[in-house]
């Protein structure tokens, strides 16, 4: 469903069409919110106001670009609103308000968000393998070492989180994945976490 169609809804009461925005924005949002707060918690709180305050306000709000661009624009007057109220915890510099990121950064952080809802449905061993093996860039030996279990136990829970990647991702998204994760191990970029 498009996201016209869902803010006709939402506009109309349906909760189900909130949920659903929710579900498909919510992790690109709090990744963004995340990188200019540096507070996973005050970003997920930010977050979750934002989807209160745009179904509170409903009946009131006209989006004129898109509903993505108008719950960016929300989330970056959240994140201004948190550091004016905040006396004692500075969220982020007052100079420093992050601008509204651009169509190809949001696309990016589709791409970001899907995958990090597709690490979190792998099984929590299995993840941590491949989060050792991807993020982190240690070897199957290593992870093995650290872990504290058999070099073949590595390797068949990676061709598991690989094989369940591979269904869950959109194709060219998988592409993109491994393509990432062969550019980080050939240059040895530092983790991403």
């Amino acid at each position: 469903m498009d996201d016209q169609s869902i803010w006709s809804r939402i506009v109309s009461g349906d909760v189900a069409a909130l949920r659903n925005l929710h579900d498909k924005y919510y992790y690109q949002l709090w990744l963004w919110a995340s990188k200019h707060t540096h507070n996973e918690t005050l970003a997920e709180e930010l977050v979750a106001d934002c989807f209160i305050k745009l179904w509170e306000r409903r009946k009131h709000i006209l989006i004129e670009k898109s509903l993505k661009s108008y719950l960016y624009l929300m989330l970056r007057n959240q994140m201004v609103s948190q550091q004016r109220k905040s006396k004692k915890q500075i969220v982020f510099n007052s100079e420093n308000i992050p601008d509204l990121p651009e169509e190809t950064t949001i696309n990016s952080q589709d791409f970001y968000a899907g995958l990090y809802r597709a690490i979190q449905k792998i099984p929590e061993q299995r993840r941590k393998i491949l989060e050792l093996a991807v993020f982190d860039s240690l070897t199957y030996n290593e992870i093995a070492t650290r872990l504290n279990i058999s070099v073949n136990t590595v390797k068949t829970q990676m061709g598991r989180s690989y094989q369940f990647l591979k269904e869950e991702l959109d194709p060219k998204n998988f592409l993109l994945f491994s393509l990432l994760q062969k550019k980080r191990k050939a240059l040895k970029l530092p983790s991403t976490n």
